[in-house]
């Protein structure tokens, strides 16, 4: 079968610019074979990364007609059919990462941020035993998900979060991190959930917006596993939302206003999670050119009603909090997980 791979190519000398390579391969092969091809009979300068080419490594992550994949795990018939141009397939180096050269990145980066959450089970608290920490086979089970992750970077380079935020520690990171908050063998889960309990470069810096499930190879989910670390941080939490971080009382206060109207009152909402109950007066003053802006243009709410559905609702609510109560901030609830 002869088809095109269409590869963007860059040298430190030079900008960045597409190459197209005319192929006949069996399309059983995956894009990896592809490349290998090119490079041994086409095109010896040709640069990307590969060592097991079974899925177990993760070095030859790259983005694949617009998403985050392992080249050694797309054949290239799945890819010619899911092609926006037909009979090509288009070659990208992962995002959000500087290049080195063609489809080779620098992951410099994604390194440091994982060694930021310290991905390591402490004992520092504990008695070491003579042996071994042992664990129940459930406790384990808990750490499946996360333990599965390769560090490919298909995650990190597909993140919105980490595209716009710098600082934002990025899903691989968090995925580990879960694991560690989920270990029973580890010492340090209050100064870990501390730590990932940040507005911008932990969990709150996520924007959920879901590329991390999609494109990750192994079943990580790292979104989940996020997911899993806000609710552990929540779970934790005082119940008196004006002694929460900001994003804690956004969604404590979110939680709240549904229950009282069935719907957000948005004028409360703002004088709530930003001016927190009028305490952060610097929060409030920064309320006050939006406001005058809604007022101004007749968009500012004068009056709430509440829903039609508010009594249900906070049955419905009332009735989740109470049949979980060891839950302190009445948002991880067994069909209600707004998380």
């Amino acid at each position: 079968m002869t088809f095109q791979l269409t590869i963007r190519r860059q040298a430190p000398d030079r900008g960045a610019y597409w190459q197209t390579f005319e192929l006949e391969i069996d399309p059983s092969l995956t894009i990896l074979d592809a490349l290998i091809q090119i490079k041994g009979y086409y095109d010896g300068s040709l640069s990307f990364r590969k060592n097991c080419r079974n899925t177990i490594c993760g070095s030859c992550a790259m983005t694949i007609n617009g998403r985050s994949a392992l080249a050694c795990q797309q054949s290239i018939r799945a890819e010619l059919a899911n092609s926006p141009v037909p009979n090509q397939i288009a070659i990208a180096p992962l995002g959000n990462l500087p290049v080195l050269k063609d489809l080779v990145v620098d992951m410099s980066a994604f390194w440091q941020k994982l060694s930021a959450v310290n991905p390591y089970v402490s004992t520092a608290a504990r008695q070491v035993p003579e042996r071994e920490f042992l664990q129940s086979p459930s406790d384990r089970a808990k750490l499946n998900a996360s333990g599965n992750c390769i560090l490919c970077g298909a995650c990190y380079g597909a993140c919105n979060a980490v595209e716009v935020n710098p600082d934002f520690v990025g899903p691989h990171a968090l995925a580990k991190a879960a694991r560690l908050v989920a270990d029973t063998r580890d010492s340090e889960t209050d100064q870990r959930l501390e730590q990932y309990n940040t507005a911008s470069s932990g969990v709150w810096g996520c924007t959920r917006c879901f590329n991390c499930n999609t494109v990750c190879p192994v079943g990580v989910q790292p979104l989940d596993r996020i997911s899993e670390i806000k609710q552990a941080i929540l779970a934790r939490s005082t119940t008196a939302t004006r002694n929460l971080d900001r994003p804690l009382r956004h969604r404590q206060v979110l939680l709240e206003l549904v229950k009282e109207g069935g719907w957000v009152d948005e004028r409360q909402f703002g004088l709530r999670v930003v001016g927190n109950h009028f305490r952060d007066l610097q929060g409030v003053v920064s309320l006050a050119p939006l406001g005058w802006r809604l007022l101004r243009r007749g968009k500012f709410p004068l009056r709430f009603e509440k829903s039609a559905g508010q009594a249900q609702i906070q049955a419905v609510i009332t009735a989740l909090q109470q049949r979980q109560p060891s839950s302190k901030m009445g948002v991880h609830r067994e069909g209600f997980t707004p998380s």
